[in-house]
This record gives structure tokens, C-alpha cells and sequence, in this order.
């Protein structure tokens, strides 16, 4: 008599099928590449007499000279800062938005929320370099709106794509696209509040700023942690805006961000070696960053649930 408990034959085996078509996508689309870029960042090209003939360029091992030569790089570590002042606008000004418009939303009285919802979440939906076609357009005084209403005023028109302000221009840009999406998450969440917690808090006497302030933003707490660690990346792999406007005005150079960078080397004069090792140098400090922002979310919530 066959035991009824006996698992039929290939049912152990259908997890690791069900696993396999990702495993294959993730091995082909994100390891391999990986693995090439780290290949090729300890590689260089050697050329003998003048470059030219077989074997006259011939690829060797370099170690860490490609590193080294990157760290060393001053368009690089340029770009490096260029990418952090946009950060430190980008980040704080997103998350305030986001929040603000997620409490808003979840206040008990609010007219026309789904339509509201969609209109702040819908320029998400735009592609980043048809977002920065749009705004680079509105940005340009000769045929821009916004220069002509100025000028009817007689106002000042300022340059938004020279100095300083092409920072608030590329800012705008990816804050109107990144707001509705971060509002979402964070809209999510104050959503999954027990109701019976914003009730006991009104019983109180708890006004609405209160509320917000006392219970809601730390109850969502996780959620301004996700939105800040996808932030952070976005920021550190900033590359459509600045590369869209690039054609409209000189004050972008084509290694305004390290990604830039990385593009111009390996495209335009052609050392995919150097640019393998600015790409895996910018991957390892936005892991190192996300691991340690992330380590220290951890460690402070532990802390306050030991409270």
C-alpha cells in the first residue's frame, strides 16, 4: 500500500522551476554584465608603435590602475559634487512635497481626492526625457510662456539654464516627476493606520497638526525611509535630465554627472576599460551608502522599540 502522504513525483522540483525562468534573467541581465564591467575595469588597451596592423593594440592586465586613474580624475570628482549640491536640493524638497500632499489627501475632508491622487501621481507616468524636453522648452526665453508673461510685466527674466539656477532647473524637473510616486508610497501607508489609533487620538482632543505630527509621520516612518533610499539612487544615477538639456544651453558639459562621464568615455572617445571602472565605482558607493543609510534606519528603530 503506497503512503497517501507521499509528495507526487516532480512536486519537490516545481519551486526551483518556477524559480528558474528569473534566475536565468537575473544571471543574463544582471550578473554577467556585472561581472564584464569588473572585468574589463582591471583591463587596458596597450598599443605598440603607432596602433596600427594586427596585434599592434592588444589588451592587458592593469589591477587597480583604472581605479586609480578614476579616484584621481577631476571631471569626475567634479561631476561627484555637481550630482551631490543637486541632491541636497532634489531629496528634502521631493519628500517634503510627497508627505505634505500624502497628509493632505488622508485628511477626513477632502474634495475630489481620487482626481487629485491621479493629477499629482500622473507626471510620474511621463518619461524622464520627454519631462525634460517639456521643461526644457518652457526654460528657453525665446519660446517660452513663462519669459513672455515676464516680459509683458516688465519683470526680470531670469537664465535658468546658466549658473546657479540650471541647478533649480534640473531640480524641478525631478521633482515634479519623482513627487507622485513617492506620495503614493507614503499615502499607502497612512491608509494602513488603525482607525481606531486617529480615533482615540480626536477623543483626546488631538487637533489635525497634531496628529500628523504625533502620530501619523512616525507611523510612516518606514515608508519616508524606502521613499529616501530610492531617492538617494535616482539622485546618484542622474543622467536623463542633464544629458536632454544639454542641447539647449553650454552650461552643461558632457561630464556634468558621473554618469555622463561613464557615457562620453565608453561612446564617445571610445575607453570602455575606464569607463567599466567609473561605473563599478559609482555602483559600489551607492550600495555603500544605501547599506549604511539603511544599517541606521535598522539600528534606530530597534532602538525605539527597546523604549
Amino acid at each position: 500500500m503506497t503512503d497517501a502522504r507521499r509528495k507526487p513525483y516532480g512536486v519537490k522540483g516545481a519551486p526551483y522551476a518556477f524559480l528558474l525562468p528569473a534566475t536565468i534573467l537575473f544571471v543574463l541581465f544582471f550578473a554577467l554584465p556585472i561581472g564584464y564591467a569588473i572585468w574589463l575595469s582591471l583591463h587596458k588597451v596597450q598599443v605598440k608603435g603607432l596602433g596600427l596592423g594586427a596585434g599592434a593594440r592588444t589588451e592587458v592586465w592593469a589591477g587597480i590602475g583604472n581605479y586609480t586613474d578614476a579616484l584621481t580624475d577631476s571631471e569626475l570628482v567634479d561631476g561627484a559634487l555637481r550630482v551631490a549640491g543637486y541632491g541636497a536640493i532634489v531629496v528634502p524638497v521631493m519628500l517634503g512635497l510627497a508627505l505634505l500632499f500624502a497628509l493632505m489627501l488622508d485628511a477626513e475632508k477632502v474634495r475630489l481626492a481620487p482626481f487629485t491622487r491621479l493629477a499629482i501621481f500622473l507626471p510620474y507616468a511621463i518619461p524622464g526625457v520627454v519631462a525634460a524636453l517639456l521643461w526644457g522648452f518652457l526654460y528657453l526665453p525665446d519660446v517660452s510662456p513663462f519669459y513672455f508673461v515676464l516680459g509683458k510685466l516688465g519683470l526680470p527674466q531670469p537664465d535658468l539654464l546658466d549658473g546657479g539656477p540650471l541647478y533649480l532647473a534640473l531640480s524641478n524637473i525631478a521633482v515634479w516627476g519623482g513627487t507622485g510616486f513617492n506620495m503614493i508610497v507614503i499615502y499607502t501607508s497612512l491608509q494602513a493606520i488603525p482607525a481606531e489609533v486617529l480615533e482615540a487620538a480626536r477623543l483626546d482632543g488631538a487637533t489635525p497638526l497634531q496628529t500628523a505630527l504625533r502620530i501619523k509621520i512616525p507611523m510612516v516612518a518606514p515608508s519616508l525611509v524606502l521613499t529616501f533610499f530610492f531617492s538617494i539612487i535616482a539622485t546618484l544615477q542622474v543622467f536623463s535630465e542633464p544629458t536632454t538639456l544639454k542641447p539647449l544651453t553650454n552650461s552643461v558639459s558632457t561630464t556634468w554627472s558621473p554618469l555622463m562621464k561613464v557615457y562620453r568615455d565608453a561612446f564617445n572617445t571610445g575607453d570602455i576599460y575606464a569607463a567599466a571602472a567609473e561605473a563599478v565605482i559609482i555602483a559600489a558607493v551607492t550600495l555603500v551608502l544605501s547599506f549604511g543609510f539603511l544599517r541606521a534606519a535598522n539600528s534606530r528603530t530597534k532602538q525605539e522599540e527597546a523604549r
